[in-house]
């Protein structure tokens, strides 16, 4: 078993725990510090969800630096063990776990309900495409979608590449709703 440290805010250090799991490749430090530098430091009030949460890196980073709720899906039962194990320990109310299939939760969220969704699915299963459908609907008016994969992800229809970085063989895309989405 590995592990990850969250890298800023509150729990700053702390460390998450990363089972030996197929698919599993928490996020690395590099990548997560570009994410938050892009996103700001804190986000006080923000709603983020964390889908395809694996190790729980992303919204263990996005609780700490002062979100008002993260939502972390996961639906492997280790992993889901494991983040329940890390919002206990490290006292985190505002994180909540839901033990799903992160496709089937999204498709049933309400619509609106995040300022921010972190897709990050395993890359094996190029679940790239349909995630992204599923996310499109939880964001609202300026909302925000990170994407993980293999290669470059074209936005979609109402949305706009917002920063994007590669390291290694990940791509990294922040998206953004337009505002005013042509008619």
């Amino acid at each position: 078993m590995g592990e990850v440290r969250i890298i800023g805010g509150q729990w700053k250090r702390s460390k998450l725990p990363v089972p030996d799991a197929p698919g599993l490749r928490p996020t690395s430090d590099r990548i997560r510090e570009t994410l938050f530098n892009w996103l700001g430091q804190t986000l006080t009030g923000w709603r983020v969800l964390d889908a395809f949460a694996g190790s729980g890196a992303l919204g263990f980073e996005a609780a700490s630096r002062e979100a008002a709720e993260v939502v972390l899906v996961e639906r492997d039962a280790r992993l889901v063990a494991g983040l329940r194990a890390s919002v206990q320990r490290l006292k985190a109310t505002t994180l909540t776990v839901h033990a799903a299939d992160a496709l089937v939760w999204m498709k049933a969220a309400p619509r609106g309900a995040f300022d921010l969704v972190m897709l990050d699915p395993p890359f094996a299963a190029d679940l790239f495409d349909a995630a992204l459908a599923a996310a499109m609907p939880l964001v609202g008016e300026g909302g925000l979608i990170y994407v993980e994969a293999p290669r470059e992800i074209p936005a979609p229809a109402g949305f706009f590449v917002l920063r994007q970085g590669r390291a290694g063989a990940v791509h990294y895309q922040l998206l953004r709703r337009e505002d005013n989405p042509a008619s």
